[in-house]
């Protein structure tokens, strides 16, 4: 399309008035802004038609991720960079009088995702498309996405997040791929065809929306398919069609509706349902235009479950088995259970989805009958392997206490089970699911989490790849096994030196952002020690805030008592109905406004709470961090990807021995992490013994005693009710996960950072260190991992 700085300017030019009726110069910002993205998405439509052909017409078995999120961020450079066009697109921009930053601001991160799970899928299929596998990404165009946070008053505030306002220049809508999505309704016999028949259902369009993926430096372009609810042709005569409307409208219009409610719940399983139905259907369609039948169909696709959210896609393919391609039971079951692969991303048992019974009969009724049918068979199976053990059968019932446990089901119809970390598999296989373990040999197997280096290294951090391409050559971007190259340049004075200047240009960047949106001042020669992720208990944002505060206490009462320069600074969304999450950012912000205004000690100690934590504001957030928070209660973090991100771009880890700590810990020796707090074993076993007391800490520990009651003395807030949610969960509730055993470890670990940070040649050392061993954490790794254990697809070659 183009090749040179002319080319650009001239197609440029050429849109801009063919789009709008003007020149460039005459043109607005948006309107510059919407034709490169264009330009870009068609630049890229070459070699996305190229590896669609070349994938059919090779008869290549294809991977289908069908995840509830994708979390892509912004696509723009990225895009550019991995087509090698970055540079001629910004020359080319810049004879224009157009700065291509300018530009690049003004597109918004898609709303297609909220937290690791979703950031998690996005490094996948960029590293898919790098590695040039043939992949498809499934999942649902929602119109507001999670939501977009603000601050107010220091409450989280929900309001949409308008993604759409511009437009989206990367989808390409395709209605010919339309198809209806079945709801309600009853299933009756048929006995002229001796078959099972879904009537007096409501239709629901599904129109999918397709995102190419752009490999780095290849020609291979995946896709990732979105799918939108429209109202059907066949209209439901038993409905007023305003409010059939509505429902449809409903079904992708946020991230996780709140489900507390009856309404919250039956819309998040239609969600669930809906894009697994739209995704199967398209890929049986497209399977079928190869093949004479779906005999083969295991053979030549692959479908990985993304979490328990699209494990309807087990009793959905049946359905379709049997139903519109005349499949016995048997034979159907086998193309399922050799076609579907489910990544668990949990150990919390509140966190494995289970739907009642009742609702899903009434909603999905047909596919309702065929998971009984599962089940029942399954219970054979289960007492046949166990000698009708009651106490085996119990414990791994697909439908029990009158609900459907979906990761159940996801094991019984999966080829394959997957933990995302070595301890969290290691949990899975010998704790949570060894039942299952025990009766499927061979069928748990670990793959530990990775991130995209290319976005989170050599995309957001452009000093640090610089003097990485300066120091070890440019080889780890397209082989990140090679950062270790660094390993022989760890104790160079010289490199420490650059990378100490690269870091300070980094938290400079950050430090602007924050003065301008938070109007806070903070010293860049202080400790930046950040904890951004979803705030959930586990995670213990609230150990580090309770940290703070004796921070604060201490040098109130000691004028002798100071720090080394520190701020802490935090990014997190709460659940909208997460009351307990809601009232520690409150807290983070009340102790931040006490704190960042106290004359006396803010020189030593400031707060920050950035707002809308997302993949954008990641990027100028991980490359500025010289600490990296990751505090949560051992043996409860599945797997963690922001540790990853922030050790690429040289911060120390801070935490326990928890997810994928453990394994960074592990590649970098325990010299260049601090590790504290208690193990996964030693939690459990303060669990089994009943004898864990949170008051006998609580009166045992003066400076624990002191930090809790500020929460209910009117220190952070004049009512003191205002924070007694969480004095009652650390209190009343016996701080279920053990901030108050770990509070005099993590104190002392934070001494160790105070004292190393202010050795910069050992401190600076760490950093390298911790580049250097994170090539094995990126997801080029992970991904070769499940192609040769799991998925075994071939390269696209043109």
């Amino acid at each position: 399309m183009f090749k040179t700085k002319e080319e650009f300017k001239y197609e440029f030019s050429k849109r801009i008035i063919e789009a709008y009726g003007r020149t460039v110069e005459e043109s607005h910002i948006t309107e510059k802004f919407m034709v490169l993205e264009s330009m870009v998405r068609d630049y890229a439509s070459v070699n996305w038609a190229m590896t669609k052909m070349a994938v059919q017409q090779k008869s290549m078995k294809q991977l289908h991720y069908f995840s509830m999120e994708f979390l892509i961020g912004r696509l723009l450079v990225n895009n550019m960079m991995n087509l090698g066009i970055y540079d001629i697109a910004k020359e080319g921009l810049a004879e224009f009088d157009i700065n291509i930053h300018e530009l690049e601001e003004l597109e918004a991160d898609a709303g297609l995702g909220n937290g690791g799970l979703g950031r998690l899928a996005a490094c996948f299929i960029d590293s898919l498309a790098s590695l040039s596998y043939p992949a498809f990404g499934q999942t649902i165009r929602y119109d507001y996405g999670f939501f977009k946070q603000k601050i107010e008053d220091g409450y989280q505030v929900e309001v949409p997040d308008q993604w759409l306002q511009l437009g989206y220049k990367w989808e390409v809508r395709k209605p010919k791929h339309a198809c209806e999505i079945k709801f309600w309704g009853k299933v009756i016999w048929n006995d002229k065809k001796g078959k099972w028949e879904h009537v007096e259902a409501e239709s629901v369009r599904a129109i999918p929306y397709d995102v190419p993926v752009v490999g780095n430096d290849t020609v291979i372009t995946n896709t990732l398919r979105l799918w939108k609810a429209e109202p059907s042709e066949n209209i439901p005569v038993n409905k007023d069609f305003q409010q059939y409307a509505n429902e449809v409208n409903m079904i992708c219009q946020t991230l996780y509706p709140d489900d507390s409610t009856l309404a919250g719940k039956i819309l998040r399983l239609k969600q669930q349902y809906f894009f697994v139905a739209a995704g199967l259907n398209s890929i049986v369609r497209a399977h079928l235009r190869v093949y004479k039948d779906l005999s083969n169909f295991h053979e030549k696709n692959v479908i990985q479950l993304n979490d328990t959210h699209p494990v309807l896609v087990i009793p959905e393919l049946m359905r379709i088995l049997l139903d519109e391609y005349d499949y016995e039971w048997d034979d159907a079951w086998e193309i399922v259970k050799h076609s579907c692969a489910y990544t668990n991303h949990t150990i919390l048992a509140e966190a494995l989805e289970k739907w009642p019974v009742d609702m899903m009969r009434d909603l999905l009724p047909r596919v309702y009958q065929i998971i009984e049918e599962i089940d029942r068979r399954f219970v054979g199976f289960v007492k046949q392997e166990t000698d009708g053990n009651e106490e085996i059968l119990n414990k791994v019932r697909i439908i029990k206490n009158g609900q459907v446990h979906m990761a159940h089901l996801a094991i019984a119809g999966s080829f394959s089970v997957n933990g995302v970390a070595g301890l969290h598999s290691e949990i899975l296989m010998t704790r949570e699911m060894k039942e299952f373990n025990d009766l499927y040999p061979g069928k748990f197997n670990n793959k530990t989490n990775g991130v995209t280096h290319r976005r989170w290294l050599a995309y957001s951090n452009p000093e640090l790849t610089a003097l990485l391409k300066e120091t070890i050559g440019d080889e780890w971007i397209k082989e990140p096994d090679q950062l270790t190259c660094l390993n022989k340049y760890v104790n160079d004075s010289i490199v420490q030196a650059k990378f100490y200047n690269v870091k300070q240009k980094r938290k400079q960047v950050l430090a602007d952002y924050i003065k301008e949106h938070n109007d806070i001042d903070v010293d860049v020669n202080s400790i930046f020690d950040i904890q951004v992720k979803r705030l959930h208990a586990y995670k213990r944002q609230l150990l580090n805030v309770m940290h703070i505060i004796y921070l604060y206490q201490e040098m109130k009462q000691n004028p002798n008592f100071r720090i080394y320069p520190r701020t802490f600074i935090f990014g997190a969304k709460a659940a909208p109905s997460y009351y307990f999450a809601k009232k520690v950012i409150k807290l983070i912000n009340s102790v931040a406004d006490k704190v960042n205004n106290d004359p006396e000690t803010n020189q030593f100690l400031k707060v920050v709470f950035l707002e809308n934590y997302g993949v954008t504001l990641a990027e100028k957030i991980m490359p500025a961090a010289d600490v990296s928070e990751q505090i949560s209660t051992a043996g409860k973090e599945a797997s963690g990807t922001g540790n990853m991100k922030f050790m690429l771009n040289g911060a120390v880890t801070l935490g326990t021995l928890d997810g994928a700590n453990v394994e960074i810990a592990e590649r970098v020796g325990e010299d260049n992490v601090v590790i504290f707090g208690l193990r996964d074993h030693e939690v459990e076993a303060l669990k089994a013994s009943h004898s864990y007391s949170a008051w006998n800490y609580y009166n045992n520990n003066p400076k624990i005693k002191k930090v809790v009651d500020s929460l209910t003395d009117g220190t952070f807030h004049p009512s003191r009710e205002e924070f007694k949610i969480i004095f009652d969960e650390l209190m009343s509730k016996n701080d279920e996960y053990f901030l108050l055993a770990d509070f005099e470890a993590y104190r002392q670990a934070q001494e160790k950072i105070n004292d190393l940070y202010q050795q910069r040649q050992k401190w600076s050392a760490m950093c390298l260190k911790n580049i250097a061993e994170a090539g094995y954490f990126s997801s080029d790794r992970t991904i070769e991992e499940y192609v040769r254990d799991i998925w075994h697809l071939e390269k696209v070659k043109h």
